[in-house]
């Protein structure tokens, strides 16, 4: 099976490193994700030929998901109940809960998903993946 099209890796760049990788390392860990590499200026974790990077970015000033940029990444997170869990969960490790009022049709009414805001306001969306959760 081929790679070529598929996301290598992401990097989030963060103001405060030791604030941000505990609410990633949680979250990637739930999701499967396994720590892969280590620094003094961030950590990555690795599902498959894909990783994801928390690094200290190298400039100060604060992230906002809703200019320019990128907005959020999106998992798939297994089924309804998963993302539930997850869901629950999350403030516990240093997530706050985006759109609790629509949860979990926040994202349309086909769509089952939490979505979870850290500290830095990097969004992430956990999405459910089975059929089932549709309404």
């Amino acid at each position: 099976m081929s790679a070529f099209g598929t996301l290598h890796h992401v990097e989030v760049q963060v103001a405060d490193l030791d604030r941000a990788v505990p609410a990633w390392e949680w979250l990637l860990g739930e999701l499967g994700y396994e720590p892969f590499q280590r620094w003094d200026g961030g950590r990555s974790w690795r599902l498959g030929a894909t990783y994801i990077v928390v690094a200290r970015a190298p400039r100060e000033g604060a992230h906002d998901r809703r200019m320019p940029g990128l907005s959020h990444l999106a998992f798939h997170a297994g089924s309804a109940e998963s993302v539930e869990r997850l869901w629950r969960r999350g403030p516990s490790h240093g997530w706050m809960h985006l759109y609790a009022d629509r949860h979990p049709f926040a994202g349309g009414e086909d769509h089952y998903a939490a979505f979870l805001e850290d500290a830095e306001r990097f969004k992430a969306e956990l999405v459910a993946s089975d059929d089932a959760s549709v309404r």
